[in-house]
């Protein structure tokens, strides 16, 4: 097929870029005529929580990728749709994650929607944003209805999708592993590299900081752990998209700040590897979520996690296996990290075999069987 994939792309930084240029290569692999079409403008500034959204670093790619929308313009949306229609692919693949950008990909849906024998299929991150806004329902409404098909990578999702609509077919693939920052490295190397000690048990907190991410009740738990396990640090890596002053307050309050490593930045691609290679166990505390791609980053590197059984999280983990599973209070979070540390097992075998439910070909096959369906 000639396929163009509609969404975040290089040079825009995060998690949906990155899997839209995973998935790219997977779909080349697959025999697929590849294209992709990206933002010139995202999000307004004022609206962008971290410090940039793009990437430092030049990146090249084996495809067209080209910068052609604008997000807050109407216009915009219109030309870009009729130039979409012109292009006669077999399908364009929309990633939807955030009502926000519903007026703008749907508006470009619709239109080739209308002039086209393009078929139109979203791969659905979030149907409910993380942060609810009132706008919420009707934007995500007016976005599915330019769709022909849906794509969610857990039940959660296709359960929230299924409250926004009845008549469209909804394919389910888990999210595939991360498996594009490099090789593991040792642990040793990349506690030298991160300047930690060789002998110590770290717990690892990855990824942008928000308050549905749980990191103050994973702070709480592990004050409460180190009382009694005095050789466990934590890692905090990650940019804040919040104010960080309250979870540096309470580091401090607990007297904490010699057990805690924060590394408060958006970590380069290249870097990834070092701080899921120097941990023990991949710590999600989150209050609300949908899949993780945090958890298919360790499943790459092979690492164990302790997550909350919420959203579609717990289809990720198998209790004991490649992981624990607690409820979101720093209680329960307390308790699965004295479990996981109780146990003392090497977990690698466990986290492999949950590895390969995760492929890209699984993907892959999910959007080709739904367009057979033409």
């Amino acid at each position: 097929m000639k396929i163009v994939i509609v969404g975040p792309a290089f040079p825009y930084r995060g998690g949906i870029s990155d899997t839209n240029h995973r998935l790219a290569q997977a779909l080349i692999e697959a025999g697929h005529e590849l294209e992709m079409i990206t933002f010139t403008l995202q999000y307004p500034k004022f609206l962008f929580p971290g410090t940039t959204q793009y990437h430092e670093n030049e990146m090249h790619f084996n495809y067209l990728v080209e910068r052609k929308i604008n997000a807050i313009n109407p216009f915009n949306w219109l030309i870009i749709g009729f130039y979409l229609s012109q292009k006669k692919a077999d399908l364009l693949i929309f990633r939807y994650w955030l009502s926000f950008l519903a007026p703008c990909l749907g508006t470009i849906g619709w239109v080739v929607k209308c002039f086209s024998k393009t078929r139109n299929i979203s791969i659905v991150d979030n149907m409910i944003p993380h942060e609810p806004k009132f706008f919420d329902t009707l934007f995500s409404k007016y976005f599915l209805s330019a769709m022909h098909q849906l794509v969610s990578m857990s039940d959660k999702v296709t359960k929230d999708i299924q409250r926004f609509t009845k008549n469209k077919d909804v394919a389910y693939a888990p999210h595939p592993v991360f498996d594009n920052f490099g090789a593991a490295v040792s642990k040793d190397e990349a506690r030298i590299k991160l300047g930690l000690d060789l002998d110590k048990k770290y717990l690892l907190f990855f990824g942008f900081i928000r308050k549905y991410k749980g990191l103050d009740l994973l702070i709480e738990a592990f004050n409460k752990l180190i009382l009694e396990k005095n050789d466990i640090h934590l890692i905090i890596a990650g940019e804040f998209y919040e104010n960080d002053l309250p979870y540096k307050m309470l580091i401090s309050d607990f007297k904490i700040e010699n057990k805690v490593h924060l590394f408060n930045q958006f970590i380069p691609h290249d870097e990834v590897k070092y701080y899921f290679a120097a941990s023990d166990l991949v710590v999600q505390p989150y209050r609300n979520a949908t899949q993780s791609g945090i958890a298919q980053i360790a499943y790459h590197f092979e690492k164990p996690m302790l997550i909350t059984n919420v959203g579609g999280l717990a289809e990720i983990v198998l209790q004991d296996v490649s992981g624990v599973v607690v409820e979101p209070n720093p209680i329960s979070i307390y308790e699965g990290l004295v479990h996981f540390f109780k146990i003392e097992k090497d977990w690698t075998e466990g986290v492999r075999s949950q590895k390969k439910r995760f492929s890209w070909e699984n993907l892959v096959k999910a959007i080709e069987d739904l367009y057979s369906k033409n």
